[in-house]
Parts: structure tokens; sequence; C-alpha cells
């Protein structure tokens, strides 16, 4: 067997069973959501379960025919997404910005740390009317909630790896003479890399909720729209096809962040 890379017969021992190990998780997820949709499907057709209620997949995969059949699916799929990856970027940018802000200056984080705290325990759907009126009832309004519910969170998530940081690799830098901005981008930033890959994974979720909170109050399209419209009519197929699509993109922004994670690492290991 060849070895251009001289591993160690050991490390190529455990190479492979950490890729068998991570087939076999991968299967497992697969198998459990095939497991749970058949189940799904079964308790339906076999009159355990009222599909009326809860629906089931073939009814969704009608329901998803139908509304791509009518030029709507995409249509309200791209206002959501769009609306949630702005959300997502403008949350993650400020909120970052503004944890490198209070690291930088002890005294703003020491007055503003109460405010911080307050916010973030502030129920966001209470300010709704508030946002309508400075934003109007259009997709402005929904980015903004999905900003308010994330920022919060990328800021105390960010500002807590910052002051985290190695205080005897500070210490070491500071006596090299290092100055306050070397320090940041030396070494705050770089060890922060980790809990900045958990940051974006905590925010997509907050991303998406912000979304659909902000869709349930005030929107004309999107998958948040579509839930509230098959509430109001009783179209129980409508809402749980609209959840699985919601389901669906935010696993498959998560992944991308995994991946994300996965660049990461690799160019740190080089």
């Amino acid at each position: 067997m060849k070895n251009p890379q001289n591993y160690s017969e050991e490390h190529l021992f455990w190479l492979k069973k950490r890729k068998k190990k991570l087939v076999l998780v991968q299967s497992l997820r697969v198998g459990l959501l095939l497991f749970f949709l058949l189940f799904w499907e079964l308790s339906t057709r076999l009159g355990w379960a009222d599909p009326f209620f809860v629906s089931s997949p073939s009814r969704i995969g009608a329901t998803i025919a139908s509304l791509y059949a009518e030029g709507t699916l995409f249509y309200h799929i791209g206002v959501t997404l769009l609306e949630t990856v702005v959300g997502f970027v403008a949350a993650v940018g400020i909120g970052y910005s503004v944890a490198l802000l209070l690291w930088w200056s002890d005294l703003l984080h020491r007055i503003l740390e109460p405010y911080i705290v307050v916010l973030n325990a502030l129920p966001k759907i209470a300010m709704g009317p508030l946002i309508i009126i400075w934003c109007g009832t259009g997709s402005k309004a929904i980015v903004v909630m999905t900003v308010l519910v994330g920022i919060i969170v990328v800021i105390m998530h960010m500002l807590s790896a910052f002051l985290e940081t190695d205080e005897n690799k500070l210490l070491l830098l500071r006596s090299m003479g290092a100055g306050k901005r070397q320090l940041l981008t030396k070494l705050v930033i770089p060890s922060s890399r980790a809990a900045f890959i958990s940051m974006l994974k905590v925010a997509v979720g907050m991303s998406w909720i912000g979304s659909i909170m902000g869709e349930y109050i005030v929107s004309r399209a999107g998958l948040g729209y579509l839930i509230v419209y098959g509430g109001q009519v009783f179209k129980l197929d409508l809402v749980m096809t609209a959840t699985v699509i919601l389901c669906a993109l935010a696993a498959a922004m998560y992944f991308l962040v995994v991946l994300l994670e996965k660049i990461l690492v690799k160019n740190a290991n080089h």
C-alpha cells in the first residue's frame, strides 16, 4: 500500500477508523430521517393520526408540486431566504464590530453592558408595532426584526470570547512591545476563531427565527406568510409544507457554516 505522505501505520489505522465512524454517523442520520418520514406516512395511512392535523410526506409533496405549478414556490422561498440572509449578515457584521469596540474600550464596555443584557431579555416581538411604524410593512421591517433577534446574541457571544483570551499570552505580547491593535489582530481575533464558528451556528437559527417572526407580524409573501395564511384558512398541509421547507433551508445554511468551519480549520493547520 502506497503511503505518499509518509504516515505511520498507526496514523493510517486511525484515519481509516475515523472515516468509518464518519460514514456510520452520516448513514444513521439519513436512516433516522427516512425512518421518521416512513413512520409519519404510515401513521396517517393506517389511521393512527389524522392527516388533516399532521399532514403527511405525500401530502406535503403534493402541496410543493402545486405551489411549483402555480409558480409561487420559489418566489416565497426567495423572499424569506433573502430576508434571512441579509438579516444574518447584518447581525453578524454589526454585532461582531460592536463586540470588538467593547473589547477595545473597557470604559464603553462597563457603560453599555447593562443595556445589552436588558435588550437581550426584551421580547423582540413586542417591538413589532414600532418596527412597522418605523420601517413600513415591507421586507425592510422583517430584516430589521431579524437583526434585532440576532445581534445581541452575536455581541455577547463574541465579546465573551474576546475577553477570555489567554492572559499569559497577552502579557507575553505586551512584554514584547505589542500595542492594542497588534494584540487584537495577532492574538485576540485568531484565538476566537472557534467561538466565531460557534456564534455563526447560533446566529443561523436566530436569523430564521427573526425572519419568520417578522413575517408573522407583517408580510405579504414568504414562508412565514404561507404559514399564517394556511393557519387562517385551515390549510394545514400548506402550514406543514412551509415548515418543512424552512427546516430544509435552515439545515442547508447550517451546513454552509460547517463547511466554512472545515475550510478555516484546514487553513489554520497549514
